[in-house]
């Protein structure tokens, strides 16, 4: 690499977004190590080693050629329905749910790659069609079922919360290449008659988790205990929050899963409202930041690709703040880097991988109609 490419590509890393990624991530090992009433282990530990185990990964993505990716986008969206194939037929169940492959030293979660895998196939779909043609019902036949054909495979799982995030993330890209704003107002009204469907075909747990999100108090010690406990932590914290290990919830185990879906409780609970403020000031330039990747790129695929990663980064921040000061119902997913969870963390290094290379090679052309899907 020439000493001027390798200043320009310098000048163009997006290094304020990646510094704030690595501060969310100190943050997560430091609330896990309290998760665990002062202990690296077991989560702090594990945290810190996908961490630092993916951080190459996440460079070496960056700093890699975006034809690669865009000749590869189909293959791995191919690659993550295969694996959530396996999962219905050799998959791992655990709390009730099977959307795990075990490996033995490591549980993988397919589920999350094919969060990436739709951004990449529908990315290039829509970079190599004619915007008039967008614009017709049958070009969008095709997106249709890149996106149906995984959501139905994961609500079987049943995994409602990531089928929520791959149907926003998908209207979304929908949204920004450009289809016609009345297919929107269909798609809503055929989504809301079916939900008498739908509803006879939720798992127990999940109607009830939908029924006290509207009335907490109709079961405290039940299926909306967790809510409870959390809007107690949060509400205990105060302005300056109690300290660290200093939280009686989270420390006297009253709050559940202050690991993961609940680790921004234990966070209120230690630094009370000026640490949320400032950790959800962290989340919004992250989030600003990612925007103006897509909004600077010059070619399609890297437009709608980085858009699409940093909405996934989006939706978990805002439906796992929301449900757990309740409002929104409990549907289980991660924050961001703060929250436990490897296959959550390796995910997320890989989105801001991608988000890099897109920043590196915003100007970089792409062929525009390919045929044939592979």
């Amino acid at each position: 690499m020439r000493v001027e490419s390798f200043k320009e590509k310098l000048h163009q890393f997006p290094k304020t977004l990646i510094s704030i990624m690595v501060m969310l991530s100190c943050i997560g090992f430091l609330m896990l190590y309290d998760a665990a009433g002062g202990s690296i282990y077991p989560y702090a530990s594990k945290q810190m080693t996908y961490f630092a185990l993916f951080i190459p990964v996440m460079f070496f993505i960056g700093f890699s050629n975006i034809k690669v990716f865009f000749h590869g986008a189909y293959y791995v969206y191919a690659l993550s329905l295969l694996l959530l194939i396996a999962v219905s037929i050799v998959g791992h169940t655990a709390m009730g749910a099977t959307r795990w492959i075990n490996f033995g030293i490591f549980k993988f979660q397919p589920s999350e790659l094919m969060k990436i895998g739709i951004v990449f196939a529908l990315a290039k779909y829509f970079h190599t069609t004619e915007y008039t043609d967008i614009k017709r019902v049958p070009f969008l036949l095709v997106p249709a079922m890149m996106v149906g054909v995984p959501l139905l495979i994961i609500l079987k799982q049943p995994d409602l919360g990531t089928a929520i995030v791959l149907c926003m993330v998908s209207v979304i890209i929908l949204y920004l290449a450009g289809v016609r704003l009345y297919l929107f107002g269909l798609g809503a009204l055929v989504a809301g008659g079916t939900i008498p469907i739908l509803w006879q075909y939720l798992h127990e747990y999940q109607k009830k988790r939908i029924l006290v999100f509207l009335d907490p108090e109709q079961d405290k010690l039940g299926a909306g205990y967790n809510i409870m406990q959390s809007k107690i932590a949060i509400g205990s914290g105060g302005f300056w929050g109690k300290g660290r290990l200093e939280g009686s919830q989270a420390q006297l185990e009253f709050l559940p899963e202050h690991q993961t879906d609940f680790v921004f409780s234990l966070f209120a609970e230690e630094f009370g409202f000026i640490g949320c403020f400032a950790l959800l000031f962290l989340f919004a330039v992250a989030i600003i930041k990612g925007a103006r990747i897509g909004i600077n790129c010059k070619n399609t695929f890297g437009k709608l690709l980085s858009f699409g990663l940093i909405s996934i980064f989006s939706i978990h921040v805002f439906i796992n703040i929301g449900m757990v000061i309740g409002v929104l119902p409990v549907v289980g997913l991660p924050l961001p880097f703060v929250s436990y969870g490897g296959t959550s963390m390796v995910t997320m290094l890989i989105a801001f991988g991608l988000l890099i290379n897109v920043a590196l090679n915003d100007k970089t052309n792409l062929p525009n109609n390919e045929l044939g899907i592979f």
